[in-house]
């Protein structure tokens, strides 16, 4: 009894058993399974009535909440600068790795069996055509569309006005109403969650019917991406850390292993902060006031492991479905994952929300996406590992630059104290 206690509620426990599940059930029955995507399309359109609003809402507040933020003189300009120049620098990165990676190994290519999946790429278009495409004359018809990038622009500057106007006034009814909008969604996606592991179960039946035993490979090829990318950026940064701030990269792995225990078990960047913050001051030797900026500035924004998962995502969708997406379609798509880490856009740590919002965006089926949900956990995993790591780096970088960074502690011949 207390295992199925357990197992109702752990959604990860369910979520894995709704993977191996669904892959096994379709493997047997075969093309019957096809008799239950029904089921697995309602759960993904139970994500997708929602990611238009989730995506309004969470761009104006993010901008319009800017008008209430007091200025921070506490730190200089310059750490600022640094702290946003090395985040968007490592995430850029880590996202061009990603897609090198995905088009490399092609981790969607073994779901091409299936003929449900293929469909015709949409009609290319232009540069010019496509940057006019940006803006919608009609954002009601844009958003019964889904049709996300003029969303995004119109929210942009939605928020923009929002800001000028609290500023002006010092009324936030307005702001405080999208606020809570945002939050009842996010409340919403949480329930659709709830029946998350029959949605993945009946996807992938329809898959592993129609494909066959060889869907594991996708779902082997897609973490060993990650996996290998993971390792590579490590490589990169220490490198970079090494060079710029003159240290020893052979003490690194010893001084990660704490927080990179907790990231990998939790698979939450929020749960890691405190490890990583108080390991960040006592192990590498960045003075307190800068861990707390850079960290918390981090833990928000600094998503290296998010933007290269993303892109895998990307990728994977549009090989499983044989679309060809062109070149400013990818830098679009690119743009978009990197925009999901930088904060722009919150949304719930789910891969059904991201690859809905990016395969909606760039008109990818989203079929394959069952794939992806059932296997996040363990790409949480990954990603987890890699921002918060991404994070200390960024702070030793940051330290180093205004000589805050102690080279007696990294070099173990000085004790501090976090608290």
């Amino acid at each position: 009894m207390n295992v199925f206690k357990w197992v109702a509620k752990s959604t990860t426990t369910q979520m894995v058993i709704a993977l191996v599940g669904g892959m096994l059930f379709g493997t047997v029955v075969g093309e019957w399974a096809g008799n239950l995507k029904f089921i697995g399309d309602i759960f993904i359109r139970l994500i997708q009535m929602s990611i238009v609003v989730l995506v309004m809402t969470s761009v104006i507040s993010a901008i319009g909440e800017m008008a209430r933020q007091k200025e921070d003189t506490t730190f200089g300009i310059k750490m600022g600068v640094n702290t946003f120049k090395w985040i968007i620098t490592f995430t850029v990165i880590a996202a061009a790795l990603g897609y090198f990676l995905a088009v490399v190994i092609q981790p969607g290519k073994g779901m091409m069996a299936s003929e449900t999946l293929a469909v015709e790429a949409p009609e290319s278009m232009g540069f010019q055509e496509t940057l006019t495409n940006f803006v919608s004359t009609n954002i009601f018809e844009a958003m019964a569309t889904a049709n996300m990038i003029p969303i995004i622009v119109f929210s942009v500057l939605f928020g923009a006005g929002l800001n000028m106007f609290v500023k002006k006034t010092g009324q936030t009814i307005v702001l405080d109403g999208i606020k809570e909008i945002h939050t009842i969604v996010l409340n919403v996606i949480q329930l659709v969650m709830k029946v998350a592991p029959i949605g993945v179960f009946c996807l992938l039946a329809d898959v592993a019917g129609s494909t066959g035993i060889q869907i594991i490979f996708p779902m082997i090829k897609y973490l060993g991406i990650l996996l290998i990318g993971v390792l590579v950026m490590m490589i990169v940064m220490a490198s970079v850390v090494a060079i710029r701030c003159k240290i020893n990269p052979m003490l690194l792995p010893k001084k990660f292993v704490d927080m990179s225990i907790v990231a990998l078990t939790t698979t939450s960047s929020a749960i890691t902060f405190p490890t990583a913050l108080k390991d960040c001051i006592e192990k590498f030797g960045v003075r307190r006031d800068v861990a707390n900026f850079t960290m918390s500035v981090g833990m928000t924004m600094g998503s290296a492991g998010a933007a290269m998962c993303y892109v895998v995502m990307i990728i994977f969708m549009q090989q499983s479905s044989g679309v060809e997406l062109s070149f400013l379609n990818l830098l679009i798509g690119i743009g978009l994952s990197i925009m999901l880490t930088l904060g722009t856009i919150t949304v719930p740590g789910s891969a059904a929300v991201v690859a809905t919002f990016l395969g909606t965006s760039l008109g990818l089926p989203l079929d394959s996406i069952a794939l992806l949900i059932g296997v996040d956990w363990f790409a949480g995993m990954f990603r987890t590992f890699l921002n918060v790591n991404n994070d200390v780096f960024i702070s030793m970088l940051v330290a180093e630059s205004v000589d805050a960074l102690d080279k007696e502690v990294y070099n173990n011949q000085k004790i501090v104290h976090a608290e």
